[in-house]
């Protein structure tokens, strides 16, 4: 548990511990673990309603080749995604693994993104529709809520939409606009998000769906008002850091997983 968790939670009484990421004897054994995230994190997409037609995609790297990455068929339903079904493709689009095509948008976005990032295990994005709403603003999302605070001055934009994309340019313009931060808004599309596990990608996209509603919710009644900038930091610092993002997505991840065990298979 690291210091800003401890300082949230204060001191665990003998013999009580929070939950953290685990760790693994083999690659084999690690290699399962991410592959059951992440069929479990696009349960969690189908159930939030992320899915619009073919589009969306979450990648997780591969423990045992870090230049290859998992991610979803192409054209199969959020829903339905198990372990088994995920496909692995290396850095120049290759099929390493699998039965179904990638979708040639997920390959460009993620390969640049993992080569930007070699912090980033796993980026999520989808054409969620506050996030989709929100994007077409051109704007960064404010400090208006506890949760907001989460991306205050730790979020992009990347404002040149060209069109679906299917060019590794414009996959390497996103990778460069991402920078250091774990979101990015791109303008007139969409929200990506990366995290340092499955779990921590898909609590910050999900989290960051539900900002982009609450501050359009909060614009359409007024104007809202913005939590000053030490707070703002402070609070970031706080539940912003990976292993909160991990340790926030585990309730969803616990309650998918119990519901629809079939993701395992």
């Amino acid at each position: 548990m690291d210091d800003v968790m401890r300082e949230l939670f204060g001191p665990m009484p003998e013999g009580v511990a929070l939950p953290a990421p685990p760790t693994f004897d083999t690659v084999e054994d690690e290699r399962r673990h991410r592959k059951e995230q992440l069929a479990a994190g696009f349960r969690l997409f189908g159930k939030f309603g992320f899915s619009e037609g073919v589009a969306g995609h979450i990648t997780v790297r591969d423990p045992g080749s870090p230049d290859r990455f998992w991610v979803n068929p192409f054209g199969m339903s959020f829903h339905q995604i198990k372990a088994s079904d995920l496909v692995l493709v290396d850095h120049t689009g290759t099929l390493v693994e699998g039965r179904r095509p990638v979708n040639r948008a997920a390959f460009v976005i993620h390969s640049q993104v993992h080569a930007a990032r070699p912090d980033a295990v796993a980026a999520a994005h989808s054409h969620s529709l506050h996030g989709k709403a929100f994007a077409s603003l051109g704007i960064p999302l404010d400090p208006i809520t506890q949760d907001a605070c989460a991306f205050y001055q730790d979020h992009a934009i990347y404002r040149d939409y060209n069109g679906i994309v299917t060019a590794l340019e414009e996959g390497k313009n996103i990778g460069a606009a991402l920078g250091g931060h774990k979101a990015v808004i791109l303008q007139n599309h969409g929200l990506l998000t990366v995290g340092q596990s499955v779990a921590e990608a898909v609590w910050w996209f999900i989290t960051m769906e539900r900002s982009c509603q609450a501050q359009l919710l909060a614009m359409a009644a007024g104007t809202p008002t913005l939590i000053g900038h030490e707070i703002a930091l402070q609070t970031r610092d706080q539940l912003g850091s990976p292993l909160a993002g991990w340790f926030n997505a585990q309730p969803l991840f616990d309650q998918i997983q119990a519901e629809q065990p079939d993701l395992f298979q």
